[in-house]
């Protein structure tokens, strides 16, 4: 019996140890993969494909899920708009939300400057901030954060860059404290500051992710809510999918892989997000189905824009559609060749776009 006794005590003991080594194997593999940018400069495509690695941890805390992914997915398939039974697009009031709406998106505080890194930064370049951006869209994978979260966290660093000098070894923690911020007005359960610490390898400590959290919210008033690209996209989706049911889910993710890659360049800064949003709908429209004229009296009615007032924002989605802007930046272009976004960041559209159709 002692002998038993014994032997399942070093059972017991091999298998702890073990335990112990496979922890201790699998935080060091973590450690390899954060991602730290302390050093933001002018890089090559190769210095960012070097430099900027998904950080592909397997960690509990980046194992988060905030929603019910099957819901959401669920929901976007039934291409919800104004005219369903969905609560959240407040069928009886859709008309009303919307002209809101557009009244808060034009509210000088809720907007950047159009050429705040001429104005404001000397540090800081166009570049620079779309490999943040593009950084910022893999925290967002990782962290499994809703959408909106992503797109906030765009507007507050644009807002912030506009009345605030930073420099470029700062524009990291502006990008995780932006990101904190977000956070925690869109999602159920955030991420806490150790992990926003933890993504960025520890360049940064919790102190200063904090800091510099109380000077973007000082610095926004505390005006937290705006109206993103995002918040127009669906109900502009469910129009323009009306008499394209064959291709509706591709448009669909279409849509969102261009409103995305509207973020990283800083030049769509200019463009109120509803401006954006219809320019998104008709470039896609346009991808998928380029003899036929994109836009029609149902969207323009219920965008309010006519196909010339969109001219200058789509051909600025075109040339990142086509990688002759940004390029270099292959985190969101990654992420929309995925089977589960159709792989539509795979398809491209005719290199020039008809004046015709403008």
């Amino acid at each position: 019996m002692a002998e038993q006794n014994s032997c399942v005590r070093v059972t017991r003991s091999m298998a702890k140890k073990r335990a112990v080594e496979a922890m201790t194997a699998e935080h060091i593999q973590q450690r390899k993969k954060r991602v730290a940018l302390s050093e933001i400069n002018e890089l090559t495509s190769a210095d960012l494909n070097r430099d900027l690695k998904p950080p592909n941890s397997k960690s509990t805390r980046a194992n988060r899920k905030t929603i019910n992914e099957k819901g959401t997915a669920k929901a976007a398939e039934d291409g919800v708009d104004s005219k369903s039974d969905d609560a959240q697009m407040g069928g009886a009031y859709a008309s009303d939300i919307y002209a809101y709406l557009r009244q808060l998106e034009a509210q000088e505080r809720r907007r950047p400057l159009d050429d705040y890194l001429e104005k404001v930064q000397s540090d800081v370049s166009a570049n620079m901030r779309g490999i943040l951006v593009d950084w910022l869209v893999e925290v967002v994978e990782e962290y499994r954060l809703l959408p909106e979260t992503l797109y906030l966290s765009v507007n507050y660093i644009d807002r912030f860059l506009s009345v605030s000098h930073v420099s470029r070894h700062k524009l990291q923690l502006l990008g995780v404290s932006a990101m904190l911020i977000a956070s925690k007005y869109e999602e159920i359960s955030p991420p806490h500051v150790d992990d926003f610490c933890y993504i960025t390898d520890n360049t940064f400590n919790k102190k200063e992710v904090v800091k510099m959290e109380q000077d973007v919210l000082k610095s926004l008033k505390f005006e937290l809510g705006t109206p993103t690209i995002r918040s127009f996209l669906r109900k502009f989706i469910s129009i323009a999918q009306d008499d394209w049911k064959a291709h509706k889910l591709q448009l669909e993710s279409l849509v969102y892989y261009l409103a995305e890659l509207s973020l990283l360049d800083y030049y769509c800064v200019r463009f109120l997000p509803c401006l954006v949003a219809a320019s998104v709908i008709f470039l896609s429209r346009f991808t998928l189905k380029p003899n036929i004229h994109p836009w029609n009296q149902e969207l323009q009615h219920c965008t309010g824009y006519k196909s010339s007032d969109l001219k200058e924002c789509v051909s600025i989605l075109h040339d990142l559609q086509l990688s002759r802007r940004g390029g270099s930046l292959v985190a969101l272009r990654d992420k929309y060749k995925q089977p589960r976004f159709k792989s539509v960041s795979a398809l491209l559209s005719p290199q020039n776009i008809p004046d015709s159709y403008f």
